[in-house]
């Protein structure tokens, strides 16, 4: 073993060991925990290490899934497969006033449709099953906001957010205690990169989607970047042609907002060793973030993820 790798696991070590941390806290301080579950690699580390902090039993709290219903078909398949394979509890939840309105990324500007089929939908999931503490993915390093967050983040009454009034964590201790209406999101994978996920997923040899490798697929550009046509309801316009491309995807979402990169990554090697060298965001292809870094804040402060 080279010293580089043995600096990379004694590294990935302490990252699982403070997440893990993090998951045991959330599900024995707080009265009903769920982990979210976007169906991306973050999500795909984050089962996996709720599964190690709760082992050897059966994984004891249900994952959330909001499904706006415009994933890519390759995610739902991989969700549903994970869910049988993990003998895990699935919530799938979708807003239905937006469904019965017709709410979709064609006909709704980006920052309209992901308040209703996001925003909305998991304020809705949330209380319904009267979850006091919701699990994430998220990590710091993603984009400005997000790097505001504590590991454990109050939200106030109807689920805003506000970096102001975030309790300060000493020592790795937890102050669970909620007045009412008071809830906590909590992002053990916070202190993360990118990196560090993708080199976790290499020694842990987790499954993720395909999407995150290279193939080649249907695409038209849409603000000079790649979108896959997933499907027949991508709303074409007189002046597109689809054509096909060698991308992969970095970050997944809803597939006419999620833009590919060109790319020739067909492993998890492939990935890290681009990862090791460039210097382009993460979320450059996701095109729900609108005008900003404070695009991403106020969508938080309304109780986005």
């Amino acid at each position: 073993m080279t010293t580089s790798s043995y600096d990379h696991d004694a590294y990935l070590d302490a990252l699982e060991a403070e997440a893990i941390w993090a998951i045991r806290e959330a599900i024995g301080a707080f009265k009903k925990p769920v982990i979210m579950y976007s169906i991306g690699k973050d999500s795909s580390v984050l089962l996996h290490l709720a599964r190690k902090a709760t082992h050897p039993g059966r994984l004891p709290i249900p994952l959330l899934h909001i499904d706006t219903t415009w994933k890519f078909r390759e995610m739902i398949s991989f969700r549903d497969q994970t869910v049988a394979d993990l003998d895990v509890d699935l919530i799938v939840h979708t807003n239905p006033d937006g469904t019965n309105d017709r709410i979709t990324p064609f006909t709704h500007s980006t920052d309209e449709y992901t308040r209703l089929m996001k925003t909305v939908a998991l304020r809705q999931a949330l209380e319904s099953h009267e979850f006091d503490i919701a699990i994430g993915g998220a990590r710091r390093d993603e984009e400005r906001s997000r790097a505001k967050e504590r590991m454990f983040s109050l939200r106030e009454a109807g689920y805003a957010w506000n970096p102001r009034t975030q309790r300060p964590e000493f020592w790795s201790s937890v102050n669970s205690n909620l007045q009412d209406g008071q809830t906590m999101r909590a992002f053990p994978m916070s202190n993360w990169t990118e990196l560090d996920v993708w080199r976790y997923i290499r020694r842990e040899n987790i499954n993720v989607v395909p999407l995150y490798f290279t193939d080649a697929r249907p695409t038209v550009l849409r603000q000079g970047k790649p979108i896959v046509v997933d499907d027949d309801r991508f709303n074409l316009l007189d002046t597109d042609s689809v054509e096909m491309r060698r991308v992969r995807f970095r970050t997944l979402g809803c597939y006419p907002l999620s833009a590919g990169e060109e790319s020739e990554a067909l492993s998890v090697d492939d990935i890290i060793r681009e990862l090791e060298t460039t210097r382009a965001s993460e979320r450059a292809g996701r095109l729900i973030d609108g005008e900003g870094s404070s695009s991403m804040e106020a969508k938080k402060v309304e109780g986005y993820f």
